[in-house]
């Protein structure tokens, strides 16, 4: 079976008019079809770079990404992205946001029509469709960029923080709304969040990103138990805390180790 994503010894390097900052190194990792992976880690560690590499929206100084198989050289169909906001258009309708990406690549047909609206009574938002995005809570607007990203049948979904603006219990809502969705449909996903609980609930697996430049510090397992539930199930599972407890630690010794340099870098500075 042929990985979703193989991310192969990839880095980056972002070049500026007085200096090159190296933002990711050696980065190597696989998702598997059908699999729901999260990267987390302090911020500067480069899950975004990441995530714009996969979607070929940049492409890798070293290494390769490729999907099923296949190099990454641009955007593609196969992938959908959702980001924190929305980026609602707040002139149409939430079906006409809805059919966006549809019209960009040409294949606004009947069925696909038919396809979100199937979508929206799928996420309760049927008897919205002729509203504005102004008219709609956050959690609702967020529903429609889901929406929005599944209309155009990617295989493979990449969530740059999508829930992090959400008040806690519409997140909650949201995380259970996607993760069933997206099993249901057999989508591979891809999350970056800062929240560990977060990453937990919804994956089958967490790759941990230690900072300056990002690198893989290391690969969790999410235990079947929790990986069975939906996220808000999952929370109340017993090796949850457990889980929880053994991946705050790594973060402690993150941090431990960033004021340790700067501790360093201001001695020989003086």
């Amino acid at each position: 079976m042929k990985p979703a994503i193989d991310v192969q010894d990839v880095s980056q390097v972002y070049v500026a008019k007085k200096k090159a900052v190296l933002a990711v190194e050696h980065i190597s990792f696989q998702l598997l079809p059908g699999e729901f992976v999260s990267l987390i880690g302090p911020s500067g560690c480069g899950k975004t770079t990441l995530l714009s590499m996969i979607a070929g929206l940049m492409a890798p100084t070293r290494g390769v990404v490729g999907l099923f198989g296949e190099p990454v050289t641009g955007p593609s169909p196969k992938i959908g992205y959702m980001l924190q906001q929305d980026y609602l258009f707040p002139w149409r309708t939430i079906v006409d946001n809805a059919y966006i990406g549809l019209e960009l690549r040409g294949q606004l047909t009947k069925e696909r029509k038919d396809y979100v609206h199937h979508l929206l009574e799928e996420m309760g938002l049927i008897g919205f469709k002729d509203a504005l995005p102004a008219q709609l809570s956050g959690g609702m607007r967020q529903r429609v960029a889901l929406v929005r990203t599944l209309a155009t049948d990617p295989d493979i979904l990449l969530l740059d923080e999508p829930f992090s603006a959400l008040d806690y219990q519409t997140k909650l809502q949201l995380e259970d709304l996607v993760a069933e969705t997206l099993r249901d449909k057999g989508k591979s996903a891809l999350l970056v969040t800062h929240d560990i609980t977060e990453a937990i609930a919804m994956s089958d697996r967490i790759f941990i990103l230690q900072p300056r430049p990002g690198r893989i510090r290391r690969e969790v397992e999410v235990p079947a138990d929790i990986r069975a539930e939906l996220p808000f199930a999952a929370r109340e599972q017993a090796h949850f805390q457990e889980l929880f407890r053994d991946v705050w630690s790594e973060f402690e010794q993150m941090t431990a180790a960033g004021a340790a340099m700067k501790r360093r870098e201001g001695g020989e500075g003086r």
